[in-house]
């Protein structure tokens, strides 16, 4: 029997936004293909979106039309649901559930829906037989969910630093390589399109912390857990910052971190100066990077883009593609049954080193003042910078300190914030060696 005479695979597509549309442009596109690669024709047979009349470059006329997207889930036609809208609940959660109690193949991009709520929509999956894919949730382009579950599945997992958000290393770049302030860096990558008119789930850290989490249930066989995952953005990242990174041999970016430690594991999403010679370090503009360490095979690196319709739209599409070759495995990896408990650490137990800048008015003694407060949190200092007198008065003070807790650090900044020589707040940055 050929494929011409295989049952197609019937496709459901709720949100015809980007990504959606770049979908159904390569299922038309590349019919042929994919039924060779899939085993079987792929076949959009219904769609649903906020709008049935807008132009979007393609003709959706050829599918039935659902003004209702959760209706997308009980349509004979439709064996696999692909769900492009977004949002961690609304129609989108509604949609989940509904396709996978009802036993169809569920393939989404959504990482708000996923991290809020993988492990019931597992628990569904694995109770119907329905299969749960989410590639393309996380790092658009770059098979990293796939890496994890299958490729690297052999390893214990160690940790994982990535960066997964494509407009916050867009705006970093810029703030390097122009020298702009982050302000101007961000209205600039809004006007083009790199970042959304509310920018905050981008530069909050926000998407990077749906991604992370997700990263770190599938690195380390755990219940997703977005609640207790530190969140940091880029905000308060200044020109001056990122000079002085460069300067002590280090580059500034947005990191989802993920560790095993002897006593629980430690995710946190913040920016942090990562070694000039590192492989997170050459990473530019809106690309993305993940570097995963695993007991047998060491040192991997997943790079390449994060986003854009392209990139997105091939990972959604090889997650059908599996679907419809009947790879079919527990979602996060290992059956939700045997999902490890274990304790997240909390970010002010954390120990690794530090980058504190202060603004500093010029009189004697200010040193004094500086190494009396570190002494006294028992904090020492690994390096130390002094420039001369900066715009608004005042003088540029950078140290890095060698290892110590993050509520040491924390303490060292609430102190030197009580020093009458200090102008302005103290800016901190973690170092990690991505």
């Amino acid at each position: 029997m050929n494929n011409n005479e295989i049952k197609p695979l019937g496709l459901g597509v709720a949100g015809l936004g980007t990504v959606g549309v770049g979908v159904l442009k390569i299922i038309e596109e590349h019919a042929a293909l994919l039924s060779v690669r899939a085993g079987r024709p792929l076949r959009v047979v219904a769609v649903s979106a906020r709008e049935k009349a807008r132009d979007r470059g393609v003709d959706i006329t050829q599918y039935a039309w659902c003004d209702n997207a959760v209706d997308l889930a009980s349509l004979e036609s439709v064996d696999l649901v692909v769900e492009l809208m977004g949002g961690s609940d609304g129609p989108a959660y509604a949609l989940a559930k509904a396709t996978l109690s009802s036993g169809k193949a569920f393939v989404t991009a959504n990482k708000a829906l996923i991290a809020t709520h993988g492990k019931e929509l597992a628990s569904l999956a694995e109770a119907h037989g329905s299969a749960l894919r989410f590639e393309a949730a996380v790092a658009g382009g770059i098979p990293i969910i796939k890496a994890l579950t299958e490729g690297l599945s052999s390893n214990n997992i160690s940790g994982l630093h990535g960066i997964l958000n494509g407009t916050c290393n867009y705006i970093l770049t810029r703030m390097e390589h122009e020298h702009m302030a982050f302000a101007d860096v961000l209205s600039e990558a809004q006007k083009i399109g790199y970042a959304e008119a509310d920018p905050t789930f981008d530069i909050d850290g926000i998407d990077t912390a749906h991604k992370t989490a997700i990263l770190a249930a599938l690195a380390f066989g755990i219940a997703l857990d977005i609640e207790n995952l530190p969140v940091e953005g880029i905000r308060n990242i200044e020109a001056v910052d990122i000079d002085y990174a460069r300067e002590l041999g280090y580059r500034i970016k947005l990191l989802g971190v993920a560790q095993r430690r002897s006593n629980g594991i430690d995710v946190r999403v913040h920016p942090a100066m990562v070694p000039l010679l590192s492989s997170l370090a050459g990473v530019m503009d809106a690309t993305n990077a993940v570097v995963v360490h695993g007991d047998s095979v060491g040192q991997t690196v997943f790079e390449g883009p994060g986003a854009g319709q392209g990139p997105t739209a091939s990972a959604v599409v090889a997650d059908v593609i599996d679907v419809a070759r009947g790879i079919n495995y527990p979602p996060l990896g290992i059956p939700v049954s045997d999902l490890a408990t274990l304790s997240h650490l909390s970010a002010k137990d954390h120990v690794g080193t530090y980058y504190m800048r202060l603004k500093v008015a010029d009189v004697p003694g200010v040193m004094a003042d500086i190494t009396q407060v570190l002494a006294r949190e028992k904090v020492s200092i690994e390096s130390m910078l002094q420039r001369g007198m900066v715009e608004n008065g005042g003088v540029y003070i950078v140290l890095t300190t060698h290892e110590t807790t993050e509520d040491a650090a924390n303490a060292v900044l609430n102190r030197f914030n009580t020093l009458e020589c200090v102008l302005e707040s103290p800016a901190m940055l973690r170092i990690e060696a991505a």
